[in-house]
């Protein structure tokens, strides 16, 4: 079985969770990428923020929400794709940068736009603890 293991930043506001979309793409991602290297988990996020979003993780209020599991959006059946999420405060305005073509918030009542599936099962989870309307 194939994994992809990626590292998500979930920043909430109002309800909302922060979502953006990739240069050429039709799917909403919440923001994060892949580790490069040996990486830790905190220096990827720290990394993405900064290359996707313009701003400073302030690597003291990093913290743990939870790893989901689901297909590959895009990739072939079986592959699946690891995101291991946290929430953290920041330093700098939230700007699109290199791959990211537009930030926005989306609520529960986005799910079936296109967010990829275990973006969805996020969703589901702020969802069912109230952190997202």
């Amino acid at each position: 079985m194939k994994e992809i293991d990626k590292i998500a930043f979930i920043y909430l506001k109002d309800g909302k969770i922060l979502s953006t979309l990739s240069k050429g793409k039709d799917t909403y991602y919440i923001p994060g990428g892949k580790r490069e290297g040996n990486e830790t988990d905190e220096q990827t996020l720290i990394r993405e923020c900064k290359e996707e979003l313009t701003i400073d993780i302030r690597k003291e209020t990093i913290k743990y929400y939870g790893t989901f599991e689901a297909q590959a959006h895009g990739k072939a059946e079986g592959i699946l794709v690891r995101m291991t999420c946290y929430m953290a405060e920041f330093e700098g305005e939230l700007k699109p940068d290199s791959e990211i073509q537009e930030i926005l918030w989306l609520d529960y009542s986005n799910l079936n736009v296109k967010i990829s599936p275990v973006d969805q099962l996020i969703f589901k989870d702020l969802y069912k603890k109230g952190l997202i309307k």
